[in-house]
């Protein structure tokens, strides 16, 4: 026997000197640049962040100034106990020139809205929201409201002040926190900027460019980096104290671009794995010498792997290296021979069944059993097939019929549906066994359209010879079947059973009664209804299940 050197070894001289520089290297230098880009992120979201509060509580304090002022005015008293609204509307001019974001409301003694300023839907009394109520009872009250001045449950929420006025009445100063204002403070400070429910972790309001991906930040902690769309984004979620009112608590979820940073960095990191791919490559040239002797040898096999794809059975030439290689054309050259064997044994099934159960069986999983699976039964059958068979001769019957099927069964392969059996005039095809897919429905459903449109194409070449034409029925289940090796250990049959064949089989007889040529249950249209046109038909009561079943009958598919 001979002795054979290490190829193994040959390989491994020239790996390892490349490997060892790019393994070393490469991580490093990722590491590197992403820790940078991660500090340089941290570091403007939590500038950005200390100064967007400091912006809330300049505002929160404008807000007081303002209402104080209001409330001590005695003109405002004067005006709220005469019920003087224009009087009211010229003071609430004057403060809205002066804060053009703010709302204002004047409520008399009992609660009754006197006059407004900057409300597109204000209350007809301030009694009716919960939230305001203390100020009536004359208590100061101040945070985030829900729906802010606004008797509408779309506004959005909104910074309050609401003080009692002297002499009687409340003045109520709101911030609206419209996605307009969000996007004035957050561009100060180049943010993008979104309010959360903590209730339902859901955004309220958002300024126009906020990436959504930003919400999804846990609450408080460092600042993390998100992608969306190309670009990158430091992104903060905290719950601001000016967002926090007597009934409800909002967060705020902060976006901040820093592509700029990152493509610096990318380039920085480009820059240095330049070097390192320079290095690989000298340490490359340096291996190649070692390589050499090997190369002629691997094209041989490479060739004859190259014709073995496109099933030319092709043996290596004698291949004598004294290593591996050596061992590895012999061992090639066995595997063509096996894969000749295999090939007529393949083509010899081809001719008996479907592809899919030819890959079946040649896997080797012939034991008999199943598997539950989640599949689509496809039953279809020629309408008053034994009537149209007593008037024909038996060979034109079988040839007809051999026609009909080689029409049918090649849609239902191309739809990758595998062909069960034949009952009589009848086909029923399985998708999804032995392997599920996510559209096994879409394409049942799909087969059966393309079944029905061949069906003319068919009827016109046989009207042509005076045959009458056909007509058929086609029902369509979704649900769960036990798929597997059926029979005995000498002679077992691949089918599928349990109730989906049989609901499946009912829908097919359904359809003459239903004047349908193809009626799909609930479960598959649930699965379907995005990809065809359907109308609803009736519930059907199916021998043999307690529950009726709704049919429901396809028209076509949709426009994709």
């Amino acid at each position: 026997m001979r002795v054979f050197s290490s190829v193994r070894t040959k390989l491994t001289a020239l790996v390892a000197l490349t490997g060892l520089v790019a393994a070393s290297l490469v991580p490093l230098l990722y590491i590197t640049t992403h820790d940078q880009l991660i500090a340089e992120a941290d570091d403007r979201v939590e500038e950005a962040e200390r100064s967007f509060n400091h912006e809330m509580a300049d505002a929160v304090q404008d807000l007081h100034l303002a209402a104080g002022l209001l409330a001590s005015d005695s003109d405002t008293a004067r005006a709220l106990a005469n019920h003087d609204t224009r009087t009211l509307e010229k003071i609430g001019q004057i403060f809205h020139d002066v804060y053009p974001d703010i709302d204002l409301l004047f409520a008399d003694r009992s609660g009754l809205i006197v006059a407004q300023h900057g409300c597109a839907k204000p209350p007809s009394r301030l009694d009716t929201l919960a939230d305001f109520l203390p100020a009536l009872r004359g208590e100061e009250i101040h945070g985030v409201v829900a729906h802010g001045c606004e008797d509408d449950p779309s506004a959005p929420p909104a910074i309050i002040v609401a003080r009692p006025v002297v002499g009687g009445g409340v003045v109520v100063v709101c911030l609206p926190l419209h996605p307009s204002y969000l996007d004035h403070v957050g561009g100060k400070f180049g943010l993008s900027l979104a309010l959360l429910s903590p209730q339902t972790n859901h955004v309220v309001v958002k300024s126009s460019d906020f990436p959504l991906v930003a919400a999804e930040a846990p609450l408080g902690g460092t600042p993390r980096l998100v992608e969306q769309a190309g670009r990158s984004f430091a992104t903060l979620r905290f719950a601001p104290e000016a967002l926090t009112g007597p009934r409800v608590r909002y967060e705020l979820a902060l976006g901040m671009d820093v592509t700029d940073l990152r493509t610096v960095l990318r380039r920085s990191f480009a820059k240095l794995l330049a070097l390192v791919v320079g290095a690989t490559a000298m340490a490359v040239g340096v291996g190649g010498r070692l390589a050499w002797r090997m190369s002629h040898a691997i094209r041989r096999v490479s060739a004859a792997a190259a014709r073995l794809k496109h099933q030319e059975y092709v043996h290596v030439e004698p291949i004598l290296t004294g290593d591996e290689l050596e061992e590895l054309a012999m061992g090639f050259n066995a595997m063509v021979e096996g894969l000749r064997e295999r090939d007529k044994l393949r083509e010899t099934f081809g001719k008996y069944m479907t592809e899919t159960l030819v890959d079946h069986l040649m896997s080797g999983r012939v034991e008999l059993g199943g598997t539950t699976l989640p599949v689509t039964i496809l039953f279809s059958d020629i309408r008053s097939f034994t009537t149209m068979s007593e008037a024909m001769e038996a060979h034109a019957l079988v040839a007809l019929l051999n026609e009909y099927f080689t029409e049918m069964v090649a849609i239902v392969i191309q739809e990758d549906g595998v062909v069960d059996k034949y009952i009589g005039d009848a086909i029923m095809a399985v998708f999804g066994a032995p392997v599920p897919k996510a559209d096994d429905a879409v394409r049942a459903v799909r087969a059966a359209v393309r079944m029905r449109k061949a069906l003319l194409h068919l009827n016109e070449r046989l009207v042509a010879r005076g045959v009458e034409p056909l007509r058929t029925g086609i029902g369509i289940h979704s649900g769960e079947v036990v798929a597997g090796n059926i029979g005995s250990e000498r002679r077992m049959e691949y089918t599928v059973i349990g109730d989906a064949v049989n609901l499946a089989s009912r829908l097919e007889s359904a359809t003459k009664d239903e004047g349908a040529d193809i009626l799909v249950s609930e479960d598959t249209y649930a699965l379907v209804r995005d990809s065809v046109e359907a109308r609803p038909v009736r519930e059907l009561t199916v021998k043999g299940r307690a529950q009726p079943v709704m049919t429901y009958e396809v028209l076509g598919l949709r426009a994709t």
